[in-house]
This record gives C-alpha cells, structure tokens and sequence, in this order.
C-alpha cells in the first residue's frame, strides 16, 4: 500500500504544487518564498519522516498571507489523499516538544471532522520574514481540508523557539498518528 499523493493548484495568487510521501524517511525540497516558512515545512518533514516536496510561488510581494494559506489547504489535500479510507492507522497521537526556553504541545486525531484550537501567542508581528499570526491560519487551513483535529498550546519568550516546537510536535503526533497498527477502520461508526 502506498500512503502519497501528489496535488496542484493555481489561482490568481499562488501557483502550488506538492508530493507528498507519508512512509518516508524525511527527505524535502521545500521553495515558497518565505524564508522562515521553508524552515518549519523543512523541520515538519524531517521530524514526522513524511517526504515533501512543496513547490509555490505567490504574491509575496503584497505579503505572505496567501502563499501560507494555499500551501495549508493544499497540504491538507494531499494528506487527505495519501491517507486514504485510513484503515489501520492509530488515529490519534499527541506530542510534547520542548525547545529551550519554550515548549509545545500538540494532539490530533485524524477523524474525518475538521477543528482547530491553537492556544498560542506571539510578541512579534515577524517571525524572520513570516508574518506570526500567520501560522494559527496555516493550521486551520491544513485541518480544514485534511479534516482532522488539531489541539496545540505553546508557551515561551521567543517566537522562533514557540513556533518551531509547534510544528515538530505537530510532525511528531502526525507521525505516530498514521501509523498502521492493525487492520480495521479506528472508529465505532466503522468509517473515518
């Protein structure tokens, strides 16, 4: 059974298009003209060992909030479709992830229904060359169109530090959450 998808889309403001592989080892090539965004996808990939490719150009020069937005929904997409009926999988996951003076925390259940809670602030309206408020748009995105359920608090002093312990720990319970572990539909209603 392969777990990959491979999606598009083109709109008056992004042109995307990405593979993605959730059986892995890590391997990425990631370009989405922003720069620090690059970065978390990067620390995504390698710490959920799902291999991306994520090719997007957008209208950056206006600001980066289109191109984060399409590069969530469209992620989600592919993981909608590398998922599959999801029979097997372990379903829900959660992850504890520190990163010096900060830490995050995250749980997922990849149940067919879409919700986002991201209990997170940021002091900077710049995280790099990132917008911040950016990223709770970029989850909600992702979770809206992957339909699963992300739960994700961070606290800390420094937004580089709370914002990649998100997505590493976003990456750690995804990577735990896909993983076959039998042979049936994880749900009482006998579809996910």
């Amino acid at each position: 059974m392969t777990r990959n998808a491979n999606v598009s889309r083109k709109t008056t403001e992004t042109d995307i298009n990405i593979k993605m592989d959730l059986d892995g080892t890590g391997k990425y090539d990631i370009s989405t003209g922003v720069n620090f965004f690059n970065h978390m996808l990067e620390s995504f990939s390698k710490h959920s060992m799902v291999d991306l490719d994520v090719q997007a150009a957008g209208d950056v020069e206006i600001d980066d909030h289109h191109t984060i937005e399409d590069v969530g929904i469209l992620l989600g997409e592919a993981f909608s479709e590398a998922i599959g009926d999801k029979k097997g999988i372990k379903r829900m996951a959660h992850a504890i992830v520190p990163m010096d003076e900060s830490v995050a925390t995250v749980a997922i259940d990849i149940g067919g229904r879409s919700y986002c809670n991201m209990n997170i602030d940021f002091k900077n309206e710049k995280i790099g060359d990132m917008t911040s408020d950016v990223v709770i748009h970029f989850f909600e995105s992702f979770s809206s169109s992957a339909k699963l359920n992300i739960y994700a608090t961070a606290e800390g002093a420094n937004d580089h530090h709370k914002c990649e312990a998100i997505f590493k720990a976003f990456a750690k319970s995804l990577k735990e959450a896909v993983k076959i572990e039998h042979d049936q539909i994880p749900s009482t209603k006998g579809v996910l």
